[in-house]
């Protein structure tokens, strides 16, 4: 797995974040068995501490579910998974609106440009980043 960590946020939450989004992305699956805690430790080369908070996380979230000794899951439950969808396109969307405040007076000059950039970056072919 190729994550790049930053310096400002712990690494947990970072790989709270990744989990959500390649769950928004359709990358990982309703119901899809993922890494131990340990094996993700080793993908991520991250402390297995930090995985492990990171699964805590994630099962508080109800991002994942952890059965016994059974292998953890991404969640099934729709409801959380359109929450997942909906909490990174607000986040996104919240950025990006701030940033262009500074320089657009127009509604209609920013929906062109977006709309421009997003059927141009949809063209694209899409890289894997798992």
């Amino acid at each position: 797995m190729n994550v790049k960590f930053n310096n400002r946020d712990p690494v947990y939450l970072q790989v709270v974040r990744h989990f959500k989004e390649e769950i928004a992305t359709g990358k990982l699956a309703a119901g899809q068995e993922i890494p131990s805690r340990r094996e993700l430790a080793g993908l991520f080369e991250i402390n297995p501490n930090t995985a492990q908070r990171a699964y805590k996380e994630m099962e508080s979230q109800s991002l994942i579910t952890t059965e016994g000794n059974s292998p953890s899951r991404i969640t099934k439950d729709e409801g959380v998974l359109k929450l997942i969808r909906s909490e990174l396109l607000q986040e996104a969307v919240g950025v990006f609106v701030g940033s262009v405040m500074k320089i657009t007076e127009s509604m209609d000059e920013l929906l062109q440009l977006v709309k421009e950039k997003y059927e141009s970056e949809r063209a694209k072919p899409q890289e894997d980043v798992l």
